[in-house]
């Protein structure tokens, strides 16, 4: 399942920059989905609450954008776009 890949992905690179910028937790997490990604924004949530757990960012909300222009990215990815930290 490709999600739990992208996902995986996404809490590491999150809590890299959490654990690099000395925060104790992450709040929210905003990402840019490529229109065939293969993976609406609901789904997207679902999997980033439950890999969440245990880590820096559980709890933390999941903002996902879709952005009208495919050309502007990818449009198969999946894009970390801002990180929002309590210290």
């Amino acid at each position: 399942m490709h999600e739990s890949g992208m996902i995986e992905d996404l809490i590491a690179k999150v809590e890299s920059l959490a654990r690099e910028k000395a925060a104790h937790r992450v709040v929210a997490v905003e990402v840019s989905v490529g229109p065939l990604a293969g993976i609406s924004g609901d789904h997207l949530r679902e999997h980033f609450l439950i890999a969440a757990q245990g880590t820096l960012a559980d709890g933390a909300e999941l903002r996902v954008r879709e952005p009208a222009d495919p050309a502007a990215r990818d449009p198969l990815g999946v894009f970390l776009e801002s990180v929002e930290l309590e210290a």
